[in-house]
């Protein structure tokens, strides 16, 4: 399996909701906690840290860094900069798949509501159950820990199959949709995971599932309390006969990188078919035309892998090949956006241009023509974007969109000629107003053009040239002049 940091588990982030549907929230001054939030935001958000000496032992950090904590009286607090003996807790999963914080050295449980949070209740009763929601993006890929395949939509057999070396195109793509405090497996084509692994239109009760977590991994547990596994010679994923997760039911969810094709000036694709030369020689846009696109954080240069497991990478005279198995300067190339069409420029300053053979080669010091591609994000057909303030969504009552709530509402995008097109609920279409505002019931197809700036952001263009960015309304509006936080979103 390819690695160089290509295979990036997700640390897993969430909220923790209580019987009263109130966050668990670590307030900034005093490190106080209390359960009174409505929604999911940075201060409701903790990671699960597993204790080093291999027991049931979990630990919880908030956003500060810091640990909750229980002393011998149920006095919690969350001041802890390192996790001591009060910092351990036991999770007991109820049968509704809610957890119950038990504290290990005191026995007692975790509960309450609002500012009276104490964890002295030698009982589970249901002010001392939680409801886990993740904080994570939700699209990602799904590794199966027993087979160490990946799990992709298999349209043939009408099923999702785990045994995918890579994780390899818009198949493998994984949404997990959060409805009634459950969760339900989304496919790229919109359908969702039944229990007994077959796809449906419509999220209905078998296919919903509860998260457990065991060992920093995954588990999906059905309604019958039954546990999804890879199943047969593909690793169809279906529920089994377990009741309780082993090896076999647990996954991981690794980032999902984003996957583009090139079209160069010939009007053909960017490919490695033939061989290890780059070349824009093919007609079709398949594994070989596909390559996954890793931006760097330091430098914000891109790293272009392809389904053999190689970068693309300068060679002699100019020539891009993809051969390399190491990260390196010579495998870094910078992204020049140009609304519909991009150039690349490679790691002798010079741009890369389509010769007439189909070739690429960085040999110019201008962009022409044969300097331009069109770039096409091809793992994303729905999408889920958040920004500082939350997720995307749309407003409850009026066309516009919401950029700042903790539940999230999944768009469809088409592609024509350099530019997007968003549609939302009833199929309507993205567009900008004449005050600047994004509204969301369109009739008519709308350009926007897509901007991959840093690693799992995007940055949008409208038409009128001005980036889409969340205001301080919690409105989404296209009046972004520059690149900026509230300008990069989360894809």
């Amino acid at each position: 399996m390819p690695t160089n940091g290509i295979h990036q588990v997700l640390k897993i982030q969430f909220g923790l909701i209580n019987e009263e549907d109130r966050y668990l929230t670590a307030e900034s001054f005093g490190f106080k906690v209390n359960a009174s939030a409505s929604s999911l935001k940075r201060k409701q958000i903790w990671v699960l840290e597993q204790g080093e000496d291999n027991s049931s032992a979990v630990f919880f950090r908030s956003h500060l860094g810091r640990y909750l904590e229980a002393d011998q009286d149920g006095k919690v607090s969350c001041e802890a900069e390192k996790p001591g003996r009060d910092a351990r807790f036991l999770i007991v999963t109820h049968s509704d798949g809610r957890w119950a914080l038990q504290s290990e050295p005191y026995r007692r449980f975790f509960g309450g509501s609002e500012d009276h949070l104490s964890c002295f209740s030698p009982t589970i009763t249901p002010a001392e159950l939680w409801t886990v929601h993740l904080a994570i993006h939700p699209q990602a890929n799904l590794l199966s820990i027993s087979r160490r395949r990946y799990a992709h939509l298999c349209p043939q057999e009408d099923e999702i199959a785990t045994d995918s070396n890579i994780p390899w195109g818009v198949d493998a793509l994984i949404t997990l949709i959060f409805l009634n405090k459950q969760y339900c497996l989304k496919t790229c084509d919109s359908r969702y995971l039944r229990n007994d692994g077959k796809l449906v239109w419509e999220p209905e009760p078998r296919a919903r599932y509860t998260l457990e977590f065991k060992a920093g991994k995954l588990a999906f547990k059905d309604c019958d309390g039954r546990y999804l596994a890879p199943m047969g010679p593909t690793g169809t994923l279906k529920a089994g006969r377990s009741s309780k997760p082993s090896k076999d039911e647990l996954f991981d969810l690794e980032e999902s990188h984003p996957q583009v094709v090139f079209m160069g000036s010939n009007g053909r694709y960017v490919s490695i078919r033939q061989g290890i030369n780059v070349s824009a020689n093919q007609d079709e846009e398949l594994d070989h035309e596909t390559f996954q696109m890793q931006i760097d954080r330091e430098t914000k240069k891109c790293i272009f892998h392809s389904n053999t497991g190689d970068y693309w990478t300068l060679v002699t005279h100019g020539g891009i090949q993809s051969i390399a198995t190491q990260v390196a300067a010579k495998t870094m190339f910078e992204i020049e956006w140009r609304g519909r069409r991009i150039a690349l420029k490679a790691s002798n300053g010079r741009y890369i241009c389509t010769k007439k053979n189909g070739h690429l080669a960085a040999i110019s010091d201008f962009i022409g023509e044969d300097e331009e591609f069109i770039i096409k994000l091809i793992n994303r057909p729905i999408l889920v974007l958040r920004g500082n303030d939350g997720f995307v969504c749309h407003h409850r009552n009026s066309n516009l969109l919401d950029t700042n709530r903790s539940a999230y509402d999944v768009f469809h995008i088409s592609f024509s000629d350099g530019a997007y097109q968003i549609r939302g609920r009833g199929g309507k279409f993205w567009y900008i107003a004449s005050n600047g505002n994004v509204c969301s019931d369109g009739e008519r197809s709308e350009d926007f053009f897509f901007e991959f700036r840093e690693r799992g952001r995007v940055a949008i263009r409208g038409k009128n040239g001005k980036y889409l960015r969340g205001a301080s309304s919690g409105m989404l509006k296209a009046d972004g002049d520059s690149l900026a936080c509230a300008t990069l979103w989360e894809y």
